[in-house]
């Protein structure tokens, strides 16, 4: 939670990226997804990366940061990627101890191929939340279409997932008070899971009997399922328009030398 509010530190400062509209940005970044997804060509997912890095250190962004969140992500993609070479048909270019490992050398294409287009996506979204911040990105979302209930939902668990986390760490701070430490091998297991289950329990209850004390206020408030949440009309600049051409420009010029190679 620490890195969720230091991500949204990040989508506040004062730069280029941050100054676009957050509607450009977001239909962007799922251009480069989309794409990304849909390349076959390894060198043309290595300049994307490389668009994408350029793009976030526009952002303020420091580089050591942007490459710890990328790569704190990309595990949970680059785990099946890593697996890859072992399960695909091709020719075998490896053995392992007592043949039960086989590498193909088109496993090995197709895991590099998988692993480059997860750590597009995942730069593009890294990309995404170092320059919007996410009461923006809600906002864009809602401009561009998203049904408003969806609209609705998100926006209320981006305004009180803090307020949650807060709450967290309330009951884990008297935890610690009364000399509960989850982590203690000198605590019995048995009565740390105990515990554990009692401070969901806990949470699960705060969280129910706030989302009802919302709800309450919302419908004093004269809430209905046809209230919509106001956001202010924002015209698009013409670096809006000049920053969307570009990376379009990218893509298409990508494609066209995709084809050109093939």
């Amino acid at each position: 939670m620490q890195g969720l509010a230091e991500i949204d530190r990040e989508a506040s400062k004062d730069s280029f990226m941050n100054s676009l509209d957050g509607r450009i940005k977001l239909i962007s970044s799922l251009l480069i997804i989309i794409y990304a997804v849909s390349s076959t060509n390894l060198m043309i997912l290595v300049i994307m990366e490389m668009y994408l890095l350029i793009l976030i250190s526009l952002s303020n962004v420091t580089p050591i940061y942007a490459l710890k969140r990328i790569a704190l992500i990309i595990p949970f993609g680059g785990f099946v990627a890593l697996i890859q070479p072992f399960f695909q048909p091709g020719n075998v270019i490896w053995t392992g101890a007592f043949g039960l490992l086989h590498m193909t050398d088109y496993g090995l294409y197709f895991g590099a191929l998988l692993l480059f287009r997860v750590t597009v996506s995942v730069t593009s979204i890294v990309f995404l939340s170092s320059s919007t911040s996410m009461q923006d990105l809600v906002a864009s979302a809602q401009k561009l279409g998203v049904p408003h209930q969806l609209a609705m939902l998100l926006n209320l668990t981006v305004r009180y997932l803090f307020f949650f986390y807060d709450q967290l760490m309330n009951i884990l701070n008297a935890q610690s008070t009364r000399c509960f430490d989850i982590f203690s091998k000198k605590t019995p297991y048995k009565w740390r899971l105990r515990k554990v289950g009692e401070t969901i329990t806990m949470m699960f209850l705060r969280a129910f009997e706030q989302g009802e004390t919302v709800y309450l206020s919302m419908m004093c408030r004269g809430y209905s399922e046809n209230t919509r949440i106001y956001r202010a009309k924002v015209k698009l600049d013409k670096k809006d328009f000049a920053f969307m051409g570009t990376t379009i420009f990218i893509l298409l010029s990508l494609q066209l030398l995709t084809t050109m190679v093939l």
